[in-house]
């Protein structure tokens, strides 16, 4: 029998090492790259790379500097994620099983998005964050599913990968801006299409809400990013009232529903045993 055969996680066995071992080196090592890619070390920060196409000031739907905090956070989560894998808990968890594998492909997705900046190619940065942004949402569809789980899986899963969806959210569209502005399409840099594109990562913010995917912290990690839009666009090339009260207003609604869904008020999609069950 194979040493990482996995049981039900009311079963009382566990896995073998062998998978969490492989996603804490595969997570440590990605964290590490986009550690060192950001520029943190030296080198270009990612504001500064690619001709500063990414940089606080480069579109309408640009977030100031400050937003990027948040990866602090998300990386934090990442690592006691991946730690925690190696807990008996995690390893005869089902849900868990299912997560690993996706979990390091976020990791990694990142990482690579960070470099393909770094080296200017950011058609490129666009596909992976799109790639990412779908992994994203796969992550969270399986923590939806029915499982065991304590205050810690719920901090460490739904915690980390619901901040992480909600602030890829903000910041798919924000590349995508700082893509087509690069390549000379100036539509995006007016500020009606920055309307546009605030209320788009609203309206991720809103379906995800929804659909019960992510609970509140991707609500939480989106509204940062929007809100973060409405202070860089208080001053600089798009300095714009409209878009300041826009993107701030988006940010408080999509809370809102994010809260009105969790207490009920709103009814949410579930994810259902049985989906998980194919995804095994």
């Amino acid at each position: 029998m194979s040493t990482d055969s996995t049981t039900g996680p009311g079963s009382g066995r566990t896995t073998g090492w062998v998978l969490p071992v492989l996603t804490v080196l595969g997570v440590a090592a990605a964290i590490v790259a986009a550690f060192v890619g950001s520029g943190a070390l030296g080198g270009n920060p990612i504001n500064e790379a690619a001709g500063g196409a990414l940089s606080a000031d480069a579109t309408p739907v640009a977030p100031a500097g400050s937003a990027f905090g948040i990866w602090s956070v998300i990386y934090l989560g990442l690592a006691a994620y991946a730690l925690w894998q190696l807990s008996p808990t995690a390893r005869r968890s089902t849900c868990q099983r299912l997560l690993r594998p996706w979990a390091l492909l976020s990791a990694l997705l990142n990482a690579a998005w960070i470099w393909s900046v770094q080296l200017d190619l950011l058609v490129v940065s666009v596909a992976v964050i799109m790639v990412l942004l779908a992994v994203l949402v796969r992550i969270v569809m399986i923590l939806g599913a029915p499982r065991a789980s304590g205050w810690l899986e719920t901090l460490l899963t739904d915690g980390t990968f619901g901040l992480y969806l909600g602030w890829v959210t903000v910041a798919f569209l924000a590349n995508v801006y700082a893509w087509l502005a690069d390549a000379g399409v100036a539509l995006v840099t007016e500020i009606p299409l920055g309307l546009v594109g605030v209320l788009l990562a609203a309206g991720m913010g809103f379906a995800t809400a929804l659909l019960g995917l992510g609970r509140i912290a991707p609500a939480l990690a989106t509204s940062w990013g929007l809100v973060w839009i409405a202070v860089g666009r208080t001053e600089g090339a798009f300095e714009s009232t409209v878009l300041v009260w826009t993107a701030t207003f988006a940010a408080g609604v999509v809370l809102l529903v994010a809260v009105a869904s969790r207490l009920g008020v709103i009814p949410m999609g579930q994810v259902s045993p049985a989906e998980v069950r194919h995804a095994q």
